[in-house]
């Protein structure tokens, strides 16, 4: 009987804390998931990160265990992580499945729509445990958002103007309904173009993008130099008002990252369209 006792407190002392406690060894696959851990003050405990995780500065440090969509699973595996955590929306579900098998601690961060974010926040939070830490970074990113929607709403003339925005300019590819950029161009009072497409990102003839005429174009600034890529694109749109008179406008990384500088991103959209938080 006394060996059974001792067999049990063993096996609670081992397992039970390690599900209430913050994991000491934490890999990130996705960009937004470093950053909202490192928000979330974490950063010493991120152990290794993806190929793409590049914010803040000192997560270029880290290890590397490859990109979103091919992350090394020996490597995942030889860094020995209480917990790796992954996005429904650009990392395998082969990964985690096989992470499963393997019985290491999985989270699975899934916000892809503004309103998803501190919700997801939250939830992270309590699978971390820093369950207060975590709310109140969700409630920064909800107080921002209610601000800027009550601008908006006192403000009716600075909103109704059409956008285009490019996510990529050959092939053009630009932002559709059911993404964040799009929640956030709503937010602002202000009117998609692509309204009516079938797909999040969809590919965009420039036929379209005359016939609408766009008030304003945002160009996503992503990976590799995308004011040069751009040139073309818009040298084919000179005959546009939105060209001709310089409403065309780079827009910098945090509003294509689900995370906490997605606020970031919001401020310079509504800046550029002089709508104040």
């Amino acid at each position: 009987m006394k060996h059974l006792f001792v067999v049990i407190l063993s096996w609670v002392l081992l397992t039970g804390p390690a599900l209430a406690e913050t994991p000491r060894r934490i890999i990130s696959l996705a960009p937004n998931v470093t950053e909202i851990l490192y928000d979330l003050g974490l950063g010493e405990q991120v152990i290794a990160v993806s190929s793409y995780c590049n914010y803040p500065p000192a997560v270029k440090k880290k290890p590397k265990i490859g990109g979103m969509s091919n992350p090394s699973l020996e490597a995942i595996v030889a860094m020995k992580p209480d917990m790796v955590v992954l996005t429904d929306d650009g990392n395998p579900r082969e990964i985690e499945q096989r992470l499963r098998k393997l019985g290491i601690r999985v989270h699975i961060f899934r916000a892809k729509r503004l309103d998803d974010l501190p919700r997801e926040i939250r939830i992270l939070g309590k699978a971390l445990d820093i369950p207060k830490r975590a709310d109140r970074r969700a409630e920064r990113i909800e107080k921002i958002v209610r601000s800027y929607a009550k601008k908006v709403e006192a403000a009716p003339d600075r909103t109704g103007r059409k956008i285009l925005f490019v996510v990529q300019p050959d092939p053009l590819m630009v932002a559709g309904p059911g993404t964040a950029i799009d929640d956030v161009l709503k937010l602002l009072g202000l009117q998609n173009i692509v309204v009516n497409a079938q797909t999040e990102y969809p590919r965009y003839s420039l036929e379209e993008v005359i016939r609408q005429n766009p008030d304003v174009i945002f160009i996503g600034m992503g990976y590799g130099d995308m004011k040069a890529q751009s040139r073309r694109l818009l040298k084919r749109l000179s005959h546009l008002e939105a060209v001709r008179k310089g409403r065309v406008y780079y827009i910098g990384d945090p509003l294509f990252r689900m995370g906490p500088r997605i606020t970031d991103g919001i401020s310079e959209i509504a800046g550029y369209m002089k709508i104040r938080e």
